[in-house]
C-alpha cells in the first residue's frame, strides 16, 4: 500500500514538475521590455498606420523577419526567405464613367468591375439577369439592366455575391455591360462608394478578370428610378474608360521551428496574426490622421513574436509555423493567399492559434473567439488561469468576429482555428473607442495586463504543442467535415 501511494505521489510530482517547467520557460522569454519594444515600434508614426502596399508596411515586415532571424527561427524551406511575396495591385476608379437612362443622368453609380465601353441606344431589361432570364432574348452588343439580387432578396450583401455569376452570363450571351439598380440606404451606399470609387489594394487579377465587361451599381433608394424601366426597354448611353491597375508586392512573413518529438514533429501548430493596419485617414478631434494600430494588431503580432522567441529556445514536441499576414484589413487577403499557396502541406497543420484584436474593456479576461469549438479549450483556460486571467468565449456573436479574422481561411479548409483576443465583455466602450481610430497608440496600453496576456498565449501554445493527443474541432462543428477531408479521417 505504501509503495502504491509513493508511486502515485511520484507521478503527481512529475506532472507538477513538467507543468512548472513550461511556466518557467514562459517566464524566462516573455518580458515587459520586449513587449513594449515591439508594440512601440510597430505603432510608431514612422510606419504611418502600416497600410498594405505601402513602403512603411515593408519596413514593418523587415522588422518582423529580423526578429525571427534573431531568435533562430528557420525561414521558408523552399525559398530560404522569411518573406512570402504576394502579387497585388492597386485598383483605381474608372478614368471616365457616365450613365444616362431615358435622359436622366445617374449620379450615384459605382463600378463593381471595369471595362471599356461606349454605348448609345436601346438597353435591354433582363429581370434579375440570371440564366433563365436570357432564354430567347438577344442581348448581343447591348447593355443589360437588371434588378439587384435574386428572388430571395436584393440586399447589398446578396447582390454582391451574385456579381460574378451575372457578369459571366451577360458576357456569355454577348452583352457589353451590366447595370444593376440597388435599393439601399445612405450608410451602406457610403461604404460601397468609399470602397469602389477610391483607390484600393487587392490581390492581382487574373487575365479573365481583366477582360471582364463593366458591371455598374446604381443607387436607387426606394426603387423609384427602376420602377419605370421594367415595362419597356429604355434608351440610354453608357461610357466607361478603364484605368489600369498598378502592380505591387506585399509580404506575408513566415518562419518555422522543428518539434522535439520524432513523431509529433510531423504535426504543426500555426501561430498567426496580421501586421497591417488601415493607414492614414480622417483626423480625430486632435487632428491626428495616423491610425497607428497598437491594439489592432501590433498586440497580435507581439503574441506571435513572443511564441516564436520561446519555441526557438524551448521547442515543443510538435513543430511550429509562424505566419504574420499582410492584407487582413483589405479582406483577409494575406491568409487567403497563404492557404492557396502554403509553404508546407496544409494537412500537416493540425491547429491554427490566431491572435487578432480590436481593444479591451476587462483586464481580468482573455477573450478567445471560438473557445469551445476545439478540443484545446482546456489548455487555453488553464494557461490563462496560471497568469491570473479568465479565458472566455466570444461575448458579441452578433459581430461575426470568427469570420472576420484570418483564422477563418484556415477553418474553411478544416484546420481548427480560434482567435486569441484581448479581454472584452461587449463590443463597445474602450473597444470601439480605439478600434480603427487614430487614438490606438502604444502609450495608452496597460502593459501589466499585456504581460499576463502574452504569457497566457505562449503557455497555451506550449500545452497544445506538447499534448500527445492531436487537437480537433469539437464534434458537430460546422468545419468538422472539411477537417475529415483535409486529414483523411
Amino acid at each position: 500500500m505504501q509503495k502504491t501511494l509513493f508511486f502515485i505521489a511520484f507521478l503527481f510530482c512529475g506532472f507538477a514538475t513538467l507543468a512548472q517547467s513550461d511556466v518557467q520557460m514562459v517566464e524566462e522569454t516573455v518580458s515587459r521590455s520586449n513587449i513594449e519594444g515591439h508594440i512601440y515600434f510597430l505603432a510608431d508614426d514612422l510606419l504611418k498606420g502600416r497600410q498594405t502596399g505601402t513602403p512603411e508596411l515593408k519596413i514593418a515586415a523587415t522588422y518582423l523577419a529580423t526578429q525571427l532571424r534573431s531568435y533562430g527561427v528557420k525561414p521558408d524551406p523552399t525559398t530560404g526567405s522569411y518573406f512570402q511575396a504576394m502579387p497585388m495591385q492597386k485598383n483605381f476608379p474608372p478614368a471616365t464613367m457616365e450613365l444616362t437612362v431615358n435622359g436622366q443622368k445617374m449620379e450615384n453609380a459605382v463600378a463593381m468591375s471595369q471595362g471599356n465601353v461606349d454605348f448609345s441606344g436601346t438597353m435591354v431589361y433582363m429581370g434579375f439577369g440570371l440564366e433563365a432570364d436570357y432564354q430567347d432574348v438577344d442581348v448581343k452588343g447591348k447593355v443589360v439592366i437588371v434588378k439587384a439580387g435574386n428572388e430571395e432578396g436584393g440586399g447589398a450583401q446578396q447582390a454582391f455575391g451574385l456579381i460574378g455569376d451575372k457578369t459571366a452570363l451577360a458576357q456569355k450571351n454577348g452583352a457589353i455591360g451590366v447595370i444593376e439598380f440597388i435599393d439601399t440606404n445612405d450608410q451602406i451606399w457610403g461604404f460601397i462608394d468609399h470602397q469602389f470609387n477610391e483607390p484600393r489594394v487587392g490581390l492581382a487579377s487574373s487575365e479573365d478578370e481583366e477582360d471582364s465587361i463593366p458591371f455598374l451599381w446604381v443607387k436607387d433608394t426606394g426603387g423609384t428610378i427602376a420602377a419605370g424601366l421594367w415595362q419597356k426597354n429604355p434608351e440610354g448611353s453608357f461610357t466607361m474608360a478603364k484605368k489600369a491597375a498598378e502592380k505591387l508586392d506585399s509580404y506575408n512573413v513566415v518562419g518555422w521551428v522543428e518539434g522535439s518529438d520524432p513523431k509529433l514533429k510531423e504535426e504543426f501548430i500555426i501561430y498567426s496574426g496580421h501586421y497591417d493596419h488601415v493607414g492614414i485617414g480622417t483626423p480625430d478631434a486632435t487632428g491626428d490622421t495616423i491610425y497607428n494600430g497598437a491594439r489592432d494588431n501590433a498586440v497580435g503580432v507581439t503574441t506571435v513574436l513572443s511564441m516564436a522567441e520561446n519555441l526557438a529556445k524551448y521547442p515543443t514536441k510538435r513543430s511550429a509555423l509562424f505566419i504574420l499576414f499582410t492584407g487582413e484589413e483589405m479582406g483577409l487577403l494575406g491568409s487567403r493567399y497563404y492557404v492557396e499557396n502554403p509553404i508546407l502541406p496544409l494537412n500537416k497543420m493540425v491547429y491554427c492559434f490566431n491572435s487578432d484584436n480590436a481593444g479591451y474593456n476587462d483586464t481580468s479576461l482573455a477573450t478567445i473567439i471560438g473557445l469551445p469549438r476545439t478540443t484545446a479549450a482546456d489548455h487555453i483556460k488553464n494557461a490563462c488561469k496560471q497568469f491570473g486571467l479568465t479565458a472566455v468565449d466570444d461575448p458579441a456573436p452578433e459581430q461575426g468576429l470568427f469570420d472576420r479574422s484570418d483564422n477563418v481561411n484556415f477553418a474553411r479548409v478544416g484546420i481548427p482555428a480560434p482567435t486569441f483576443s484581448l479581454g472584452f465583455t461587449a463590443f463597445n466602450g474602450d473597444v470601439t473607442k480605439y478600434y480603427h481610430r487614430p487614438g490606438d497608440e502604444a502609450d495608452n496600453i496597460d502593459y501589466e495586463y499585456m504581460e499576463k496576456f502574452f504569457k497566457s498565449y505562449v503557455l497555451a501554445g506550449r500545452l497544445i504543442g506538447n499534448d500527445p493527443v492531436t487537437p480537433t474541432w469539437t464534434a458537430g462543428d460546422k468545419y468538422e467535415e472539411a477537417s475529415k477531408e483535409l486529414y483523411g479521417n
